[in-house]
Order: structure tokens, then C-alpha cells, then sequence
């Protein structure tokens, strides 16, 4: 499998729409939601004129020529928002793609990028449900600092 992973082109952008559905965290035994969720204004900051802002950063990972999972940034009002003018991230892989290393190698792409581009700190959100992707943050360096009954905010510091 040739992997690799690099900043996303502009031309590639509408897929994010793709990974964004994907990235919603389903309880086992529950049902994916409609996708015009993605309509809602509360994922479409994820989405709306997304590389038009000096801050919109994306990562790609392809397999074998083939978008498999991405990962961006931006500062907005999103789940993840706790500080001002602090990114926060949205990342998801095609299904059949996790559990490999994928997201961790997609994770760190970005992370890097958000450094290159100066960012001192990102902020994500995850369900405490989604144990796998608590992990794969907690061993990337972020951290809770907000929780409610449902998710953590996390903060990775990015030094």
C-alpha cells in the first residue's frame, strides 16, 4: 500500500463535505444521520468557503492515488471552539481505512502544518463515548480542558 500524505489542493476541497459526514461518532447499534445535517448551521462553519480564510488548513492521506482521509482546520465557532483565534479540527477516515495507523500519521500531517503556519494551539471535540479517538488524541498530545456530559474539549499545544 503507497501512503502518502500532503496538503490538500483547492480542487480537492468538496470532498471535505464527504469526510465531514463520516466524522460524525455513531453509538454502536445506532443509525448514521441524514446527511443533510451537513446543512446545518452548526457543521457547515466546518465547510462554508473552506480555504478562503488564511487560517483553513487541510491533509490529505491517499492510498494508492486514492483520498482515503482527511484532516483540517480552521478558526471557527465549531464543537471544538474554547479559546478565541484558536483553530479547531475536524479528521476522518473511510471506514474500511481505520484501525491501520492512518489517522495518526493524518493527525500528525496536520499538526505539523498548523505549526509551519504558525499556530500555537488547536482545539478539537470528541465524544467520550468514542474511546479510539480518545486515545489517538490523548497520544498525540492533547488534553481535556472543558468537558460536559457527553464530550471533551481538547487542546493540543503544539510545541
Amino acid at each position: 500500500m503507497n501512503i502518502l500524505i500532503s496538503r490538500m489542493k483547492t480542487e480537492e476541497y468538496p470532498i471535505l463535505r464527504r469526510f465531514l459526514y463520516l466524522s460524525i461518532f455513531v453509538p454502536e447499534g445506532q443509525a448514521l444521520p441524514p446527511m443533510d445535517i451537513l446543512d446545518t448551521p452548526e457543521f457547515q462553519v466546518y465547510l462554508d468557503k473552506f480555504g478562503q480564510e488564511p487560517d483553513d488548513i487541510a491533509v490529505a492521506v491517499e492510498c494508492d492515488c486514492k483520498i482515503v482521509g482527511a484532516a483540517w482546520a480552521r478558526v471557527m465557532d465549531d464543537f471544538g471552539h474554547f479559546y478565541e483565534d484558536v483553530p479547531s479540527l475536524a479528521i476522518s477516515l473511510l471506514p474500511e481505512y481505520r484501525g491501520i495507523g492512518l489517522g495518526k500519521r493524518l493527525l500528525s500531517g496536520l499538526l505539523d502544518q498548523l505549526r509551519f503556519a504558525g499556530h500555537d494551539r488547536v482545539t478539537l471535540s470528541v465524544q467520550k463515548e468514542n474511546h479510539t479517538a480518545c486515545k489517538l488524541y490523548l497520544s498525540l498530545g492533547f488534553y481535556p480542558v472543558h468537558e460536559n456530559d457527553e464530550e471533551y474539549i481538547m487542546l493540543n499545544t503544539l510545541i
